[in-house]
């Protein structure tokens, strides 16, 4: 685990363990799953493999960012856990104690917890979580409509400093606006809500605004598409409603109309190379093609990641949670 991660919404990443297991389609391609530890150790990915603890040295690693931290009284966010979830059924739960130790005491540290498990959470947190640990931020990976209904309702009623969203990668179009919880009731993320019910229509506690949201394509050799309004529409969610907003990446896939490159070799190259066909509804991708696509899509090339870029309509959306607020 490096000290100093190239992920553009973090400054360090801490796995207290590797492993996990594919509950989304946003797993399907999972990086973690053919990371370089995850190579190294031999790590078998799914249920019922055991999940591989790491080394004392590098959990002493975060207790020496975090003597570092308290010296220079700097801001240090550790994304937590890159190659594993700390909400996973697989883990043993003394493993689990032990983290949440390691949190009380390097409190000069945010640990930013990214989850595809948030259901799990209320049964995981330790017991004296109360309104949450000043230094956890709690996020949900949300990857299309389905997952966002299901889960955001569940990751607002946990007591945090900070929920976030992480939307990467985005599979499909996705309105925070407003989502029906239970058939007769509402919850509005973006700007919180009052009123709720539970599934039995009993009165339900109010639940906060989301005060992050992360937006990202996918990256990999099997990468998919993002498509362009997808990305615009949360982009202008956020801003209508004042949430902070971070363009993450493209990933692999460039929209041909947004293609950019000083070098126009390099440009021709790769706009003679493989493409895609993408709408917006439905399984929105399509397999590679050649010809004249039908009205309504976008091609896409692909030109990785790099030459991609994080440029959405031309501009580089950092939008960042204020960490004093939450501290």
């Amino acid at each position: 685990m490096s000290e100093f991660s190239k992920i553009e919404w973090t400054k360090s990443t801490f796995n207290p363990w590797i492993g996990c297991t594919k509950v989304s389609p946003g797993c399907d391609h999972c990086y973690a799953e053919v990371s370089t530890p995850s190579r190294s150790m031999k790590i078998l990915w799914g249920a019922g493999q055991p999940r591989h603890r790491t080394g004392l040295a590098n959990w002493n690693q975060v207790r020496r960012w975090n003597a570092e931290a308290s010296k220079t009284g700097e801001f240090w966010p550790v994304f937590t856990a890159s190659l594993a979830d700390i909400f996973d059924n697989e883990v043993p739960g003394e493993w689990r104690a032990d983290f949440w130790a390691l949190v009380r005491e390097c409190r000069h540290l945010t640990f930013q917890i990214l989850t595809k498990r948030i259901g799990n959470a209320p049964r995981m947190l330790p017991p004296d979580w109360g309104n949450g640990y000043p230094n956890v931020w709690l996020i949900s990976s949300i990857v299309n409509q389905e997952e966002a209904d299901r889960d955001i309702w569940k990751l607002l009623q946990v007591p945090a400093v900070i929920h976030g969203l992480s939307m990467e990668p985005l599979l499909g179009p996705v309105d925070l606006t407003r989502i029906d919880i239970n058939g007769h009731s509402e919850i509005f993320p973006l700007t919180g809500s009052t009123g709720c019910e539970d599934d039995d229509g009993n009165p339900a506690p109010d639940v906060p605004a989301l005060n992050w949201i992360i937006v990202g394509g996918e990256s990999g050799p099997k990468a998919r598409p993002m498509h362009p309004e997808c990305a615009r529409s949360l982009r202008d969610q956020c801003a209508a409603a004042g949430v902070p907003f971070l363009y993450k990446q493209w990933g692999e896939w460039l929209p041909v109309a947004d293609y950019y490159s000083e070098d126009d070799s390099a440009r021709d190259a790769a706009l003679d190379g493989p493409h895609r066909l993408v709408t917006i509804s439905g399984s929105f991708w399509d397999e590679e093609f050649d010809g004249q696509p039908p009205p309504g899509t976008w091609i896409f090339h692909k030109v990785g990641k790099k030459s991609a870029g994080r440029l959405l309509d031309g501009v580089q959306h950092d939008g960042y949670p204020n960490s004093k607020a939450a501290a």
